[in-house]
This record gives C-alpha cells, structure tokens and sequence, in this order.
C-alpha cells in the first residue's frame, strides 16, 4: 500500500511537468515547423491553426523525449535533495521501486514515439498537405500578389503577371516560362490568363489558359487565340522517405517508380531513349530501298518524308540531314496537300517530362509546293502534335519502365547516347540513394524510439545522485547523452550514404550509440545501488 501511494504521488508530479513542458516546447517548434510553408506557399492566416493541429504529431516526436526528460531529472532531483529518497529508504523502501513510475513515463513515451513515427506523422503530413493545396488557387494568386510570379513543381514552369484577380480567377499580362533541366524551353506571353485548379487526381494540378497568346521555343514563334499549359504543384513534404508511412516505404522498395522523384526521373530518360529508338527506325526505314520513306499519322493530315541521314541530338532532339522531302496529305481523303524540300530539319519531344507526350517537326529554310504553280520559300515550317510510334511506346510502358532503360544498350541497336547512359546512371544512384535512406530511416525511429527509455531511467538516476546541486544540473548533463545519441544517429546516417562504405556500417555506428546509452544507464544504476 505504501509502494502504492509513493508510485502515484512520483506519477503524478512527473506528469504534471512532463504536461506542462510538452505544452510549451510544443507551441515553441509548432511555430518553427511551420514557417517555410508560410514562407514558401504563402499560407493565409485562416490556415495557420489548421496546420498547428497538423504539426503537432511531428513536433511531438521530438518533443516527448526531451520534456519526460525534464520531468524525470527534476522530479526525482527534488524527491533526493528534500531527503524523501532517505526517507523512504529508512522505510524500507527500495530505491529501484521508487524508479518504477519514470520507467513507466519512459515506456510509455517510448511507445508514443514509435507510433508517431512509424504512422501518425507520415499520416498528419498527408493531411496537412492536402489542407494547404485544397486552397492552391489561394496560395497561387497570394505568391503572384506579392512576389509577381509563382513557381510550380521545381520550378519546371514559372507564371509572371502584373496583376492577380482572385475572384475572377484571371491573370493579366502574363507570362509563362517552361523549363526541363532548368534550361528554358518555351516562353509564353498573353494578355491575361485564366486560373484552373484540377484537385481530382492525386496531385493538384494547375491548368493555365492563356488567352491572346504568342508562345516561343527554339524553333518557332505562334500565336494562339488560347493556349492551355498545365502543371503540377509542388509536393510540400511527401517527397521525402521521412514523411512516409511504413506501408508506402515497403511499397516503394518492392517498386521505386512508386517514389515521385525517381518516377519523373525515370519518364525524362523514358521520352530520350524513345527519341533515339525513333531516330533508329527512321533511319531503317530511309534506308530501306524499297520503302525510303517514314510516315506520322496525325488526326488531319499523314505526314510523310524521306531524309539523306538521321542522328540523336542532346534534349531529346532527332537532326536529320538533307536532302529531306516531306509531303502532307489529307488524313481522310488522302490528297496531297502540299510538298517541302530542305536540307535540314529536326524533330523533338514537346514535353520529355510527361507521360504522353507528342513530338514536333522542324523544317528549316524549306520550299514549299501546293500544285498548279503555287509555290515559295519560307524561313521555316513547323509541324506540331506528331504522335510518337505505337510499336516504339509498346516498349516503353510505365510498368517495368525501369527494367526497361536498364536494358537500353540492348534495346538500341547503335550505343545509347552520353545523355541517356547519364540518365541512367543517375536514377540508378538514386535508386540506391533511396534505398539506403529507407533503412537508414526506419533504423533511425527504431533508434530514437528505443533510445527514449535510456534517456529517461539516465535522466532518473543523475536527478538522484545529483541532489545536492542545483535541480536544473540534473537535466543539463542528462541532455549530453541525448545529444551523444543524436550524434551517432546522424553520423551514421552519413555514413550510411558513403560511397566508399557499406550501409551496415553506418547502421552499426547508429546502433553502437544506444548500446553506450544503454551502458551508461545500467552503470549509474550500478553505482546508484551501491551507495
């Protein structure tokens, strides 16, 4: 009865601070957490307590640690230095008993941490990502307002305007920049734009139709009466393996096109190595003497050319050397519609980030025959919206996409270019990346959520031994092994990446930290015990 009394008296002064310390800390690094959103979205005022609530289980991962920390240094550290130790010692009273109620706060923030950790933050970062975007035409117009332009998905396109009209959802003079690799692409000016946001797929898409529009790439200056350009917002943090719920880290090792990065990787090497499978077969086919000639297929009109030589340029661009002949016919009655000849031209994806992406087909300095005497020469003729091969996209489909560029050398019957066989390289080294950064992360919770038990018994027993200093001493020293261990996480978190190294010997160097915690705990104890 009396081990009882004790127990709940230590429990409840140990929860009363421990309450009182998340509390604070909590409000403290909620606010922290959440400015780079603020800054960078241009979050609203009505969103900010929303998000506060959305934060909270990321905050309290770190936070739980550090106030049961406290709170076992300070109560246990008054409980000795008022001489209720001896007291109870006197009793007979053990004073291992007297540690039950800490180890029961440790267990249970131990546990709290795991769950955090392993479900409920991956889970609250969905959320509040989801709260941030369901207000993206919001945050688009507030950046545009104060910034003068908004960037969207990495900066793959950039929207400039003078002005922002919320309510109507319009943007006037504006401007649009397209990039792939941050090299600029395509530059789009009109006199307004009209805003849509399309929330219905898994990422919020924002859909730009751009009116009274003239549209420039490196090929061709057009005017359109409208010009729809679409692109993905940001993702805030679910990009991250840190943010991922356990489910989702197993799917994405079983299948790494199951992780947005190396997924977009994968579709830019995906649109170079279908450019360089093109270029092969139209040069089988120009080659052939019995069929010299390719052909492209639109909805209003089949395109056909021959061409002296065809060859793979960087950016997913096809050179083809003259002498080139290209006819177009009517794609229903088949009437030839016109004949152009010149001695160069090119033919390039539209878009090499997307899945469906169409190609374009470039005639420089080209003369031109429509029959019956009508004829000319032009600085250049454009073809747009060429749909790519259906036996060449049979090979490339999104599924074991992967696989697919793994084996391109065998795939291409020529050398795959340098840009392609970068490419590869560069999502293999990502892949391997990712990989080590799940294990490296899930070791790191195990770690973190194990480690908090150490922590506090550690805490417990120099709040005792310490008793004749000052109450906050005990807590000070017991942050050193807390830090300590956050050193051995974070070291062997680097180590893990290291290049000259395997993954398991930063995984050792990791787990060596908690067995020294776990070490230092069991021999203060030992000594504790013994005085």
């Amino acid at each position: 009865m009396i081990n009882f009394t004790l127990h709940r008296y230590i429990f409840r002064e140990l929860f009363r601070v421990f309450v009182l310390a998340t509390a604070a800390l909590t409000m403290i690094l909620s606010l922290g957490l959440m400015i780079p959103p603020i800054q960078k979205y241009g979050v609203g005022p009505d969103q900010i307590v929303h998000l506060l609530g959305y934060f909270l289980p990321i905050t309290l991962t770190f936070v739980l640690p550090m106030s049961a920390l406290f709170a076992s240094s300070l109560v246990y550290g008054r409980f000795a230095s008022d001489n209720e130790i001896n007291a109870c010692k006197a009793s007979g009273v053990s004073v291992m008993s007297l540690v039950y109620p800490g180890l029961f706060l440790a267990l249970a923030v131990s546990i709290t941490t795991l769950v955090l950790s392993f479900h409920v933050v991956p889970a609250f970062v969905h959320r509040a990502e989801k709260a941030i975007k369901a207000n993206s035409k919001q945050m688009l117009f507030r950046n545009i307002h104060r910034n003068g332009y908004c960037e969207l998905n990495r900066k793959k396109l950039m929207i400039y305007a003078d002005r922002a009209d919320p309510k109507n959802n319009i943007l006037t003079g504006v401007s649009i920049i397209k990039q792939v690799n941050g090299v600029t692409t395509k530059l789009i000016t009109a006199e307004k734009a009209k805003i849509l946001i399309d929330q219905t797929g898994s990422e919020n898409v924002v859909r730009v139709v751009a009116i009274e529009t003239y549209q420039i790439d490196d090929f061709s200056q057009e005017y359109f009466k409208e010009l729809p350009v679409s692109e993905r917002f940001d993702s805030l943090l679910r990009d991250d393996i840190k943010f991922k719920r356990n489910d989702q880290i197993k799917k994405i090792k079983a299948d790494m096109m199951e992780f947005y990065p190396i997924r977009q990787e994968a579709i830019d090497a995906r649109g170079q190595l279908a450019v360089e499978m093109l270029s092969e077969d139209i040069m089988d086919r120009i080659s052939d003497k019995n069929n010299f000639h390719y052909q492209f297929e639109r909805a209003d009109k089949i395109i056909v050319f021959t061409a002296h030589k065809s060859s793979v340029l960087s950016e997913g661009t096809i050179n083809l050397t003259g002498p080139i002949v290209l006819t177009e016919f009517d794609a229903v009655t088949h009437a030839k519609i016109c004949q152009w000849e010149s001695t160069h031209g090119k033919i390039r994806l539209e878009d090499p980030d997307q899945i469906e992406t169409s190609l374009y087909m470039v005639l420089e300095n080209p003369r031109w025959d429509r029959g019956g005497g009508i004829n000319g020469l032009t600085p250049q003729h454009v073809i747009k919206k060429l749909p790519m091969p259906e036996k060449i996209l049979d090979q490339l489909g999104i599924e074991g996409l992967l696989g697919t560029l793994d084996s391109a050398e065998a795939i291409l019957k020529g050398k795959p270019s340098d840009e392609l066989l970068n490419s590869i390289q560069a999502i293999k080294r990502n892949i391997r990346k990712t990989y080590i950064e799940i294990i490296a992360e899930t070791h790191s919770r195990l770690i973190f959520g194990i480690g908090c038990i150490s922590l506090i018994l550690t805490s417990i027993a120099l709040g005792i031994m310490l008793k004749g200093g000052h109450l906050l001493s005990a807590f000070g020293i017991s942050s050193v092994p807390f830090g300590v261990l956050i050193i051995f996480m974070m070291s062997g978190r680097q180590l893990t990446k290291h290049p000259d190294m395997t993954p398991s010997t930063g995984l050792y160097v990791m787990w060596s930290g908690l067995l020294l915690l776990t070490l230092l705990m069991l021999g203060l104890y030992r000594k504790l015990l013994k005085t």
